[in-house]
Formats: C-alpha cells, structure tokens, sequence
C-alpha cells in the first residue's frame, strides 16, 4: 500500500505539455490518506516521511502549483506533540529539495474537528503554516464541509462574513489558495465528515454562491469533491456551481472523481482507484 506508481519522465513532459497546450491551471495533487506525519508510532512517521517525500518528488516532475495534505492523528500525544511532530517530519521530508525556480506549495487542508485530528480549526492550520515558512513553500487548502461540521458558519451572511474574517486573522486569506466544495450530510458542528452534493445538505446553495462570487477570493481554485452516486453526478454539481457564478468566473470548476465517499477515486497520472490511492485533482476541466 506504500508503494507509490512510478512517474516515467516522458508521462512527466507530456503532462507539461499539455498543460501548457490546454491552459490547464493550477494542478492540485492530494497527499495519500496513508500518510499520518504526527503519528506517535515511530515506524509508522517514518512510512509517513518517506511517502511525504514521494509526494512532493513526484508533484515538482508533474510541475504541480499545489500538493494537499492532511497533517495527520496525534492520537496517544498532546496536540502541541502532534503539531511539533508534523513540523519536523514535513521538514525532513523536504530536506534539501530545491523549491527556488518553481510555482509550488504545500497546502494544509483543515479537517472536520475529529478529537486527535490536527487541523480542526483555523488556528491549528495557521500554527502548523507558520511553523513551515521558511522550510517549505506553504498554503491552506479549506474545505467547505469541514469547515461546517467542524462549527463555523458559512450559512448564514452575518457567518459567512465572520468566518471569513477568522480565516483572515489566523491565517490570512491570501495563505488559502484552494477551496474543496463539498455540501455536508451532518449537521453544523457535528464533526462527521460526510460529503454531500452540492445545495442537497446542510449547508445548502448559498454559501457556495458567496464563495465564488467573493472577490477575496479570486485567487483560488474550487474543486469539488461530491459523491457520485448516479452517473452524470460530476457534471451536474460542476454545472451547480457555475450558474452559480453572477459574473465571469474568477476560477475554473472541476470535480474531483469520486466513487462515493467509501471509495474515493485517488489518481496519479492514470492510477487506480480505492482507499490509500492517490487522488489528483486539477481544477480545470470537467473529465466527463
């Protein structure tokens, strides 16, 4: 299961190339859910590190703007273990890769408020970024559902405009620079990470109307990240969102292909599906 796909360079160059060819931007490459960086198990950090580095490795030849990662459970720890624990393993991880003469970051997703889950709140993701500058090219990567389930308002206009003051002064919203778009099936505050198509849970169809239309924004990319149930259900909540756009989109909207939120698809330049895969996102088209 640790055994990552191999890149060939000339699968590397052809991505380039039609990148470039296609205007296919930015690249967003999801870290492997295998990987726990503030593990208390020594061995398994070590798996853990070595994978990261992968990751990173593999992301830079793909000529990837972003790499998404989970910092991890700090379960059997204290959180301020974990956090320290996170930090020194992305640095090892990292230790003398060259980040000079590329567009790439590392972006830490919050999650959904899970007890022994680092980055469950803004600020958890703000400490571990500050932690890395310096180390390793950094960002956030927020997610929509999470954010619910985890207790912040999206909902409501007066939530919405205080959460978004939150992300400003923990992290700054220049730090985020991708929004996974998922509605939630639980409840605000829940911190069950269930993901839901969008405008059908409980957050409904206007929060995802102010994120794409909030000019603080405009320097994002949105990725959807909803279940597929029924084929077709990519496209459609890809074209939710885009009539939700009142003006020319600031950002193209794709969906992450899913098979459900049991089996989430991870792609790595035509990898398999299932758990402990990888999962490659680009925000830039629609596959189907």
């Amino acid at each position: 299961m640790w055994r990552a796909q191999r890149l060939e360079a000339s699968h590397c160059e052809q991505m380039r190339r039609l990148r470039k060819e296609y205007d296919c931007a930015p690249l967003v490459i999801h870290t492997s859910y295998l990987v726990n960086l503030c593990s208390q198990t020594a061995l398994f950090r070590e798996k853990s590190i070595v994978a990261f580095r992968g990751e990173v490795e593999r992301a830079l030849a793909l000529g990837a703007e972003y790499l998404v990662l989970h910092p991890g459970s700090w379960k059997g720890l204290t959180r301020a273990e974990g956090l320290r624990l996170a930090a020194e393993s992305i640095a090892r991880a990292v230790e003398g890769v060259r980040f000079d003469d590329c567009d790439f970051r590392v972006l830490i997703e919050n999650t959904a408020g899970a007890e022994f889950s680092l980055g469950g709140s803004f600020e958890q993701v703000a400490e571990l970024i500050e932690k890395l500058r310096g180390i390793v090219p950094v960002g956030a990567c927020l997610d929509t559902c999470h954010c619910h389930v985890a207790g912040y308002d999206l909902v409501s206009e007066a939530g919405y405009e205080q959460t978004v003051q939150w992300v400003a002064g923990t992290m700054g919203l220049d730090a985020v620079r991708v929004w996974h778009m998922n509605d939630a099936k639980a409840a605000r505050g829940s911190r069950l990470d269930r993901h839901q198509h969008i405008g059908k849970g409980t957050m409904g169809l206007e929060p995802f109307r102010r994120l794409l239309n909030d000019a603080r924004f405009a320097h994002c990319a949105f990725i959807a990240e909803t279940p597929v149930d029924e084929d077709g259900d990519e496209l459609r909540n890809v074209e939710t969102m885009k009539e939700l756009v009142i003006s020319e989109p600031r950002s193209v909207i794709e969906a992450a292909p899913q098979r459900g939120r049991r089996q989430e698809r991870r792609e790595e330049a035509g990898g398999g599906g299932g758990r402990g895969k990888r999962r490659t996102n680009a925000s830039i088209y629609n596959r189907n």
